[in-house]
């Protein structure tokens, strides 16, 4: 017990050391998740004490920058889970179709495979060309991964099942391009998508989106930072807006629950209902919606004539 409580203690100023050098704040991460990649990190630089970080990460931001690609690594892949993609291309494309302009948000993107599968099904829907897609992310590590779109060609295998499952009617391979070691993604499907930091945390707003898709996220924060997160994302909606999470995720007991309408249950896909947003956020072909940009992205307005 007492050791519990040196832990806890050693946390919570490992936490404030973190929050006041660098702006991340962690405190609502689910403490559990958290003290297993702390532990998993000590292992990895051959530390015994959590206290022992302090010191090196306040004075060496290669250290800090080092530990929170552990605190924030996730697992992805293309076109992961495929009746998720089945199911969006059911139930939501056909609303996308009715806008003349489509924003999609990608936060907590990764290292982006599921952002590149994402603007596969678009051009395949024949959508991409009127689609920008934000893929935001707190790590700068996965940022730099997904920006240039390169993975290892022993995932190529996995990434096809997954993507003939999701419906892929092409050959992925006219995707990308290949050498001994890696796929690159093909730079056309790279044209509409902006990479950028985003802290869903700290930060606010995104955009007026269509679609926002947040997977396998919230499972690491804490009921306060989850609802937090979801009140973000219900924000950052246009009116009937869809928000898909991941599969161990859910809005049945978040503050915002009576705000959506499940659009399927498995694939937690929700929309929001039409009294959620003001009219001005009606969804169909003609409307005009704004984009307010953060997280260093400039604040412009595309036109429904884009």
């Amino acid at each position: 017990m007492r050791k519990t409580g040196t832990e806890n203690l050693e946390i919570s100023l490992l936490l404030d050391a973190i929050l006041k050098q660098y702006g991340y704040d962690f405190r609502n991460y689910s403490q559990a998740s958290f003290k297993r990649r702390i532990k998993a990190f000590l292992n990895k630089k051959g530390v015994d004490l959590i206290s022992e970080l302090i010191p090196r990460l306040i004075h060496d931001k290669k250290f800090f920058e080092s530990l929170l690609h552990t605190l924030t690594i996730t697992v992805t892949e293309m076109f992961r889970d495929p009746p998720v993609y089945k199911a969006i291309r059911e139930h939501i494309v056909p609303v996308l179709r009715t806008y003349p302009f489509i924003r999609i948000w990608h936060a907590g993107c990764a290292t982006g495979e599921e952002v590149y599968s994402m603007a596969i099904l678009l051009e395949q829907e024949g959508l991409y060309e009127r689609s920008q897609i934000y893929a935001t992310d707190i790590n700068s590590d996965s940022l730099d991964t997904a920006k240039h779109g390169t993975y290892p060609i022993s995932a190529i295998k996995k990434y096809t099942s997954n993507y003939h499952n999701a419906g892929g009617d092409k050959p992925l391979s006219e995707y990308y391009h290949s050498d001994s070691n890696s796929i690159i993604m093909s730079s056309d499907l790279k044209k509409n998508i902006l990479f950028s930091p985003h802290n869903l945390v700290t930060d606010s707003v995104f955009g007026e989106m269509h679609l926002i898709i947040c997977r396998n996220v919230l499972i690491y924060f804490n009921r306060t930072l989850q609802d937090r997160v979801l009140n973000l994302f219900c924000d950052s909606l246009v009116r009937k807006g869809f928000l898909c999470l991941g599969d161990k995720e859910s809005l049945r007991f978040s503050n915002i629950a009576d705000k959506f309408v499940t659009v399927g249950s498995r694939e937690k896909l929700y929309q929001t209902k039409p009294s959620t947003r003001s009219s001005h956020f009606e969804a169909g072909a003609g409307a005009i919606l704004s984009i307010h940009e953060t997280a260093g992205v400039n604040r412009r307005k595309s036109r429904s004539t884009q």
